[in-house]
């Protein structure tokens, strides 16, 4: 029998616990092979009423107040994740699946890491990046949580290639045989010859040349303003966007409830939500739990599990 994996509460003041709860609540096999971590108020009644495991974690009594972010909630936010990570790492969970977390809140209880996808690669090793996996899109991140004055400098021909070969594995994770990879320029109208910029004539498109004889499908750099478009299209199977913004704003607003971030080239899988935690909508019934149980299948197909 395959090992569990394991399901992080994310802020339990947050959307995360009831969106996991009403995921697995409308469909009962979702749950079979899963492990809730957080606060024993949640997860131990959750885990009784599905049949699966659980670990509690925290102070003994706490239950959170929707829409109520305190810095209790976040030390079990903060605990759930490296309960989960190291689970990996000592062969109990075969992967995460990491329910939405708030950045402000982790920092002031001692988190150091811009987002979850870096606490992951330290906790694993490895060089990560940041992917997405709707039902219309597939895009890999060049880069992400860097400020945007900085993105022309940090896409190196290394980095780029990098992204390149994340999204040719991703697509063929998904069982793509000869992935069709768009690539977005950093520039606008992708530097149009380098009168809009020089960063696609000088270095990127070189990149996408070289690579190019190993990966037939690889564009060269395309205007990020409609490579998207393309892809709904049926041109690409997967898109590497140059950096945070250019990607996720095509992914969330076509999928917002739909998309599931993947963190690619770390030992274990792991994916969540494609959305934050959302105070203003916890406890009201309001939240979508599409985007977790699409984390789920996704988590599943990736860790070999299908079902």
């Amino acid at each position: 029998m395959s090992l569990p994996l394991a399901i992080t509460c994310g802020d339990p003041a947050g959307i995360g616990p009831e969106v996991i709860a009403t995921a697995l609540r409308n469909e009962s096999e979702r749950g079979r092979d899963c492990v809730l971590i957080g606060a024993a108020s949640w997860a131990e009644p959750l885990a009784a009423e599905l049949g699966i495991g659980f670990e509690a974690i925290g102070a003994a009594g706490f239950s959170a107040v929707a829409g109520q972010p305190s810095l209790d909630g976040a030390q079990v936010a903060l605990a759930a994740l490296q309960t989960a990570a190291q689970g990996c790492v000592d062969g109990r969970f075969r992967g995460v699946v990491s329910g939405p977390v708030s950045k402000h809140w982790l920092q002031q209880v001692g988190f150091k890491h811009p987002g979850q996808t870096e606490f992951f690669a330290e906790a694993w090793g490895g060089a990560p990046t940041m992917g997405f996996v709707g039902n219309e899109l597939r895009v890999v991140l060049a880069t992400w949580h860097i400020p945007l004055r900085d993105v022309a400098d940090a896409l190196t021909a290394d980095c780029l290639e990098l992204a390149v070969r994340r999204a040719d594995a991703l697509a063929k994770s998904f069982g793509v045989e000869m992935p069709r990879i768009g690539v977005c320029g950093v520039n606008p109208h992708a530097g149009e010859g380098g009168i809009l910029g020089i960063e696609e004539r000088d270095v990127l498109d070189p990149a996408l040349d070289r690579l190019r004889a190993e990966m037939p499908g690889l564009s060269k750099c395309l205007p990020g303003d409609t490579v998207f478009f393309r892809q709904r299209r049926g041109e690409f199977d997967v898109v590497v966007s140059a950096y945070h913004d250019q990607g996720l704003a095509a992914v969330k607003t076509l999928e917002f409830d739909a998309a599931v971030n993947v963190t690619l080239g770390l030992p274990h899988v792991r994916t969540s939500p494609d959305h934050g935690t959302a105070f203003d909508l916890a406890g009201q019934g309001l939240a979508d739990c599409g985007s977790f149980a699409a984390a789920l299948s996704v988590a599943r197909q990736l860790t070999g599990s299908k079902s």
